[in-house]
């Protein structure tokens, strides 16, 4: 369970006993002095504690074994009530070892996202990091001078992965630190520098540096998915930059474009999301060893007063996580402006997704273009013959979550006080997790869709003839100019016959306006030379070598990018 993300609602929410600690406690409570003792009000507690159900709720066991230990002081009576007791905790056991299905877990790690954002996102992950991070800095204070051996480093070093999760969670059950909680889980892993673990550092130091690694981490993983989706998008406006489509203005038929232009119009949303999240990458920054306020004063007690020994403890550590600088002056925290510029940037992105998913749903509408359907694939309960564009529909869904929580950190970050506030804490373990995890969600969807996308070209062609004579009625008028008639008299007769041809189109009639401009004498043209004019190709601008122009650009970005697409189960 440590290794992937769950809902942070429960994120610490871990089991001090396993069931090997609960034997020990049956063992205790067959004892009939050790059974009075749990008797008692920390018993209450302590089970309450342990299994996470109200102490009230033990109330009435409390009052019953206590007045049968106060009648009667036999050990054969207590020992049944002890048996008793346990008889209660099995049930509590049992329930304790409820699958997942009953209990709350967040959608985004069930269902939606990947298992390389899930991990990096885990509590497994998370706490690796923090041991990297105290490493680093022990070996950085050894480099400098201060007494830790190399062989305290080293230590540290082979015990990073060894992670006694449930002693972390005994211990912050009692401390109320979940920072410490693991200082001294390590400790117990590494006895012999146990004692040099988080000199000189604030939780800070940890938390913050490790959320930046993750956040960085996590974003070179979205930029990779991200690249995805643009060589998908890229190879279909390729394929159909010079297929000619209806283009829709409020959603009415307009003139006609390429569908390969529709999704470079998409791309180009897409690529500026790139740009935005590469010049968020270039500027992080890593937050260091800073102490308790910012000042340093810790360090510039332990390295007795030398300044550019501390810098360069700060610039080693940050060069081992792959950050070129830090910040140059903090309080506690580093900026939550950096938050709310990462989520910004998994907003952006959530914009784009949605702004192409929505128009494939309106496409798909007519069945111009559709999204993969798989063979098995069910498009609705109640009506077998439907091909709901479900998969398009969850990227705007889960766009709107993404979209919405950029607020979160936009709002943290406006409240900080002073050095620092607790009141972020919270709300970041879910708002940014969740932010990223949506994220790639979202972008496993896009590489999914885009990668499958069904082009009904019959379909799109049916639409483009069903409008075309109006779109060319202007090329229509030039040529009956060319021929002798009154371009003001002309005007009037197509506008006439237009309006004729589209109200027989609203009984449901064909579009018969070809003949009637045929039978006017302005036009002194046969329905055949008008015909001729009508070729779709010849109505869509410089559709081709604008996509050609953009794809040129493009193109370099995405070298070495498979284009591959993601199963998506659920």
């Amino acid at each position: 369970m440590y290794s992937i993300y769950f809902c942070n609602f429960s994120i610490f929410s871990i089991p001090l006993f396993s069931r090997s600690s609960i034997s020990s406690l049956d063992n205790i409570l067959t004892d009939s002095t050790n059974a009075r003792i749990w008797y008692s009000s920390h018993f209450i507690m302590a089970v309450s504690a342990c299994f996470r159900v109200s102490a009230a709720s033990f109330m009435w066991l409390v009052s019953s074994a206590s007045s049968a230990c106060c009648c009667f002081s036999s050990a054969r009576l207590a020992f049944s009530s002890a048996c008793w007791v346990r008889i209660v905790l099995s049930g509590i056991k049992q329930r304790k070892g409820s699958t997942m299905y009953e209990k709350y877990e967040s959608p985004l790690s069930s269902r939606y996202a990947s298992e390389e954002m899930l991990y990096l996102f885990s509590q497994k992950k998370r706490i690796q990091v923090w041991r990297r991070l105290w490493t680093a800095l022990a070996r950085a204070e050894h480099d400098l001078g201060l007494p830790i051996t190399a062989e305290q480093v080293a230590e540290l070093e082979a015990h990073i992965d060894d992670i006694d999760f449930a002693c972390a969670a005994q211990r912050e059950r009692e401390v109320r630190h979940d920072v410490m909680a693991h200082v001294y889980a390590y400790g117990k892993a590494a006895p012999g520098a146990a004692g040099v673990i988080h000199l000189g550092a604030t939780s800070c130091y940890v938390t913050d540096n490790g959320d930046l690694i993750l956040y960085r981490d996590g974003l070179r993983h979205l930029r990779k998915e991200l690249l995805d989706v643009l060589k998908n998008l890229a190879d279909f406006a390729e394929k159909y930059k010079s297929l000619p489509t209806l283009g829709y203005t409020h959603y009415q038929p307009a003139q006609l474009v390429a569908v390969g232009k529709q999704a470079a119009l998409w791309m180009q949303d897409f690529l500026s999301d790139l740009e935005e999240l590469e010049h968020v990458l270039a500027h992080m920054k890593f937050l260091g060893c800073r102490g308790t306020t910012g000042t340093e004063a810790s360090f510039l007690e332990l390295f007795n007063g030398d300044t550019e020994k501390i810098d360069q403890m700060n610039r080693q550590i940050s060069a081992e996580f792959g950050f070129a600088a830090c910040f140059d002056v903090c309080g506690q925290t580093y900026p939550r402006k950096v938050d709310s510029r990462i989520l910004n940037c998994l907003s952006s992105i959530a914009q784009s997704a949605y702004r192409m998913a929505n128009d494939i749903r309106l496409l798909q509408h007519d069945r111009q273009i559709e999204e993969p359907f798989e063979e098995n694939q069910i498009g609705s309960s109640a009506m077998p013959y439907k091909r709901n564009p479900m998969r398009s529909e969850r990227i705007c869904s889960l766009s709107r979550f993404l979209i919405s929580d950029a607020v979160n950190a936009s709002m943290t970050a406006s409240v900080q006080w002073l050095e620092r506030t607790l009141d972020d804490s919270a709300n970041r373990r879910i708002s940014m997790p969740e932010g990223f995890l949506c994220a790639d969600a979202i972008l496993r969807l896009c590489r999914n869709v885009t990668h499958g996308l069904v082009v009904n070209e019959a379909i799109i062609g049916k639409a483009v003839w069903e409008y075309l004579p109006f779109i060319a009625t202007e090329n229509l008028l030039m040529e009956a100019v060319k021929r002798g008639g009154n371009r003001q008299e002309l005007h009037e007769v197509i506008r006439r016959c237009s309006h004729a041809a589209s109200a027989r189109m609203k009984e449901g009639e064909p579009c018969d306006l070809l003949e009637q401009l045929a039978a006017e004498p302005a036009f002194s043209m046969h329905t055949e030379d008008l015909a001729v004019l009508l070729k779709p190709e010849a109505y869509i601008g410089r559709c081709p070598e604008q996509v050609d122009t953009f794809l040129r650009k493009v193109r370099p970005l995405l070298e070495g990018t498979s284009g591959d697409t993601p199963d998506i189960d659920l």
